[in-house]
């Protein structure tokens, strides 16, 4: 099977640092496909960064569905254009955020999410609420640290690490969900130092893409994921237009 991987913001280097941790975890038999559009944020870290980037996620998709792709991943944890990518294929489409808090939910009966800026723990809260895992999450906690800092390892682990510990002693949780894309690599070791669960969006969605391939599951086109109404698209967005 082939799995797409979007990366919503536009930075190469976090893209190849995600489809390399997924195609660690990957199957033998599925093929990762790691993307991110052209045009966009160079990170995602507020409302109008993932509005923005939600139109790009959505043309990967069409890309994808050229393509063949059997199913895809939304690697951002605001899952920006989730929905609309729904609506746009048949294959399965799963945000990192949905997919860890799933897995999170699965592994204790309360966990905290660990992100980056403190302006995005609100965005994270709302997710929570929106999938039904609100009453599971203790806390959102921010590192304060800009989504490209991720890229340089050395920097960061100490202080997720180090977040990390505090929701472990103050929360009373029993797992932790890395609330960023961009820190699929730091999972292992965090889990190492805290001695809890951690668990990364984008492996967690990739494991999750393959269960439901595997079991045939299609995103269903009956009620709002049914195909866009086919309609004409004006200016920049012109190449969406499909004749009624």
């Amino acid at each position: 099977m082939e799995i797409r991987i979007i990366n919503p913001n536009t930075s190469s280097s976090m893209t190849a640092s995600i489809g390399q941790a997924a195609s660690r975890v990957a199957a033998a038999g599925t093929r990762i496909v790691t993307v991110n559009p052209a045009d966009g944020p160079l990170s995602i870290e507020s409302h109008f960064d993932e509005a923005v980037a939600a139109v790009g996620v959505c043309e990967e998709i069409l890309r994808g569905e050229q393509a063949g792709s059997d199913a895809y991943v939304v690697a951002c944890f605001g899952d920006p254009g989730l929905h609309a990518a729904r609506e746009l294929t048949r294959a399965p489409v799963l945000g990192i955020a949905q997919a860890a808090f799933q897995m999170a939910s699965m592994l204790a009966t309360r966990f905290s999410v660990v992100t980056t800026l403190q302006r995005t723990v609100i965005i994270a809260e709302h997710l929570l609420h929106n999938y039904g895992f609100a009453h599971q999450c203790s806390r959102v906690r921010a590192a304060d640290i800009p989504v490209l800092e991720l890229e340089d390892a050395a920097c960061c682990s100490g202080r997720l690490i180090d977040e990390a510990r505090r929701a472990r002693d103050e929360d009373g949780i029993g797992a932790i969900v890395l609330g960023c894309g961009g820190m699929a690599d730091f999972a292992h070791e965090m889990s190492a130092a805290i001695g809890l669960p951690v668990i990364d969006g984008v492996t967690a969605a990739v494991k999750l893409a393959e269960a439901m391939v595997g079991l045939g599951l299609q995103t269903s086109k009956h009620g709002d994921y049914a195909f866009p109404p086919a309609k004409i698209f004006t200016g920049r967005f012109q190449h969406f237009s499909r004749p009624a």
